[in-house]
């Protein structure tokens, strides 16, 4: 099972079935996690990853795509036969390559500060669940109305247990 939280409206907290906890762009620390940030540092802290590349944690493949020349980082991962892309602001138009590397997205969370970038994007990849997460300077009712969900109720957490919506697509909007 798949736990997804949104702590300030603008990260990405997912856990895993055996507690591994992941934080997608975290204003501040969450104690107990592995953060992931979308700039690259040169000397990361403990338990952060802010490079493209390839990692491996308990279990959870988990890909950091390096765009404009690795200045901007967004992650793929796959825990528990689930591929989820979490892709932070600013956003901007993904190349060919960029996408094959993204693959099959079954999740997506977006930082939708350009809503006709964020709607291409989403249009693109066509992920069978939307989590639209705020950015410095959008929120998640941007996201929201590029995809015609305005009003979706939002919810403290959404786990998902079992499989996603077979047709459609779902949209998960977090409580902060």
């Amino acid at each position: 099972m798949l736990t997804f939280t949104s702590p300030d409206g603008r990260s990405l907290l997912i856990e895993t079935g055996n507690k591994t906890k992941l934080a997608f762009f975290p204003s501040k620390p969450v104690v107990g996690a592995l953060t992931f940030l979308s700039k690259p540092e040169e000397e990361p802290g403990k338990s952060i990853i802010s490079w493209p590349g390839e990692y491996d944690i308990n279990g959870v493949s988990i890909r950091g795509i390096g765009q404009k020349e690795g200045g901007h980082v967004s992650y793929v991962i796959e825990a528990e036969e689930v591929r989820i892309a979490i892709l932070p602001a600013p956003l901007h138009d993904w190349t060919d390559h960029e996408l094959e590397v993204l693959g099959d997205v079954a999740i997506m969370a977006i930082q939708g500060d350009d809503p006709k970038i964020a709607q291409k994007i989403i249009e693109e990849v066509d992920p069978r669940v939307i989590i639209p997460l705020a950015s410095e300077k959008s929120s998640a009712n941007d996201v929201l109305k590029i995809i015609g969900a305005v009003g979706t109720a939002a919810v403290p957490e959404w786990k998902l247990k079992g499989g996603l919506p077979a047709e459609g697509r779902q949209v998960i909007v977090l409580e902060t």
